[in-house]
């Protein structure tokens, strides 16, 4: 039987011999280092590490016995932390109105289980894209809204997905504003996705608007949710240059494949716990082979 693989996110003011005192923290404890990835921001003296450890049957410790030690280690260090047991995939919710290219692609790569998660549903505005659920065999839910029902709907929203325990809301073109009391009720759980001109080019047909002003990049980015639109911590981003021969169709078709890409890049991460958001900063730890 394989080692179960505990993943722990930690963050706390930047100060000498940290490491060695987290890592000999878990070999007393009988724990196996199976990576350590760690970034020291000496600007703001903050201090962050994604410890991966390795529990086999020769250790007897319960998680509530190794978190309740962990609090008081952290608690000595002004850590701020969380761990995953990795027992459980995440349960993920994606929400659509229209466009189709962030759908597809994260339900063939959840298909092709190249995404550590359990895609428990689709939730559209419209019902344009039931079919692509269908497809995939993934439940689908129209929930319509209008600026008289936002607040009834974003109640069904929150039923629906508390209800089915989902653990991570992914916005693959969702094109309405969610409210500040429902983006505070998942915190740093909600993914979005959208082009890099902003603030620049805002609203509809921003690719027609890029291409009047000839511009010569273009991209994606995929940030968490937060009050302020479109501004919460960045997790992935990327470009791709283009040139004046560049139509607003071909620079539309550029956009919609570095999107798929960035947005499955941002939700691959945040599933496999290699992130960790301070203040309006995302630290995204690379992959260390899981």
């Amino acid at each position: 039987m394989k080692p179960q693989i505990v993943t722990f996110l930690i963050k706390c003011p930047d100060q000498k011999g940290i490491v060695s005192k987290l890592t000999h923290f878990f070999y007393q404890e009988g724990f196996n280092l199976v990576s350590a990835q760690q970034y020291a921001n000496s600007i703001d003296d903050m201090f962050f590490m994604r410890l991966r450890i390795a529990s086999d049957h020769s250790v007897v410790i319960s998680r509530d016995q190794l978190e309740e030690r962990f609090v008081r280690l952290a608690a000595a260090y002004d850590i701020v932390w969380k761990v995953d047991y990795g027992v459980s995939k995440q349960s993920v919710a994606i929400m659509v109105s229209h466009t189709t290219h962030n759908l597809y692609d994260l339900l063939q790569r959840n298909k092709e289980q190249k995404l550590n998660c359990n895609v428990k549903m689709v939730v559209s505005n419209h019902t344009k894209l039931k079919s692509i659920a269908d497809m995939f065999d993934v439940p689908f839910y129209h929930l319509p809204v209008t600026k008289e029902t936002k607040k009834q709907q974003e109640q069904q929203l929150i039923d629906l997905f508390d209800g089915q325990g989902i653990d991570l809301i992914v916005m693959a073109r969702y094109m309405q504003i969610l409210s500040n009391d429902f983006i505070n009720h998942y915190p740093n759980k909600i993914i979005n996705i959208h082009h890099s001109f902003l603030p620049a080019f805002q609203g509809a047909n921003p690719y027609n608007r890029a291409y009047e002003r000839g511009v010569k990049l273009i991209g994606a980015t995929a940030h968490y949710a937060t009050e302020d639109l479109d501004e919460g911590p960045i997790i992935e981003q990327d470009v791709e240059r283009v040139t004046h021969e560049s139509t607003p169709k071909t620079l539309k078709d550029i956009g919609a494949d570095i999107e798929t890409m960035v947005l499955a890049r941002a939700v691959k991460c945040h599933l496999n716990n290699q992130i960790i958001v301070d203040n309006n900063k995302a630290i995204v730890f690379p992959e260390t082979g899981e």
